[in-house]
């Protein structure tokens, strides 16, 4: 009787186990890959380029393997399929399509304009604002920080665009970053609802802006600035 974990020759049979292996395998060097390029790019497309080429040496080796040991074959494909389906979702969807939001967000007197700030408890205020200008990619629309009745705050983004992009977030960083090595001292408020449209993000209470003054819209997978908004007192 054979062994379950006797060494096959070519073509031969290979134990189940080993054949699972094989496929967790191959699933762990697409991801692995997927982000560590995605931080050591310079850019998002330049990061979408190696990991293609990354996926064409992974898909190569595992032929190579099957080759050899024709029963790891079908595992290892079903490995490399699931992860280049979940990459090309999760990654790829958001570069060929927007997504809009167009939420009702709340609007304020500009805190300048403001003479009594003891009544201001009876208004939503407009603390500061600022546009959007491109860092990597193409940014427009306005920022604004509302306080709204109550002293909670929340940031606006009206008639807001950008290119889209794979895992976007808005944080509120420290100074006035321009390139990506510079977004690390922030205030993150979530992931990015819509690259196009209006919208509104709740500001923690604790989150200080006179550190965290700009607005950034960041691509978390690859490590990119989209785009940034500088507010200034309103």
């Amino acid at each position: 009787m054979a062994q379950p974990f006797a060494h096959p020759g070519p073509g031969g049979r290979i134990a189940l186990p080993l054949r699972v292996v094989a496929g967790l395998l191959v699933m762990v060097a697409l991801v692995i890959g997927v982000f560590v390029l995605g931080r050591i790019a310079a850019d998002d497309r330049t990061a979408m380029l190696l990991t293609a080429v990354w996926f064409g040496v992974v898909g190569a080796g595992g032929l190579l393997a099957a080759r050899r040991r024709r029963g790891v074959l079908v595992p290892l494909g079903v490995g490399y399929a699931a992860v280049a389906i979940a990459v090309t979702v999760l990654l790829a969807r958001p570069i060929l399509f927007d997504d809009v939001v167009n939420e009702r967000v709340v609007r304020g007197t500009p805190a300048s304009a403001v003479s009594d700030r003891r009544g201001t408890a009876a208004r939503n205020v407009e603390l500061s604002a600022g546009q959007f200008e491109g860092v990597s990619h193409e940014g427009s629309g306005r920022a604004a920080v509302v306080e709204v009745r109550g002293n909670e705050r929340k940031l606006t983004l009206s008639d807001f665009e950008t290119d889209n992009g794979p895992d976007l977030f808005v944080y509120l960083a420290a100074g006035n970053p321009s390139t990506e090595g510079e977004v690390s001292d922030y205030a993150d408020l979530g992931r990015l609802k819509g690259n196009k449209g209006s919208q509104q993000y709740t500001i923690p209470p604790d989150v200080d802006l006179r550190r965290y003054s700009t607005v950034v819209i960041w691509c978390r997978a690859f490590t990119v600035l989209f785009t940034r908004a500088e507010l200034r007192p309103s």
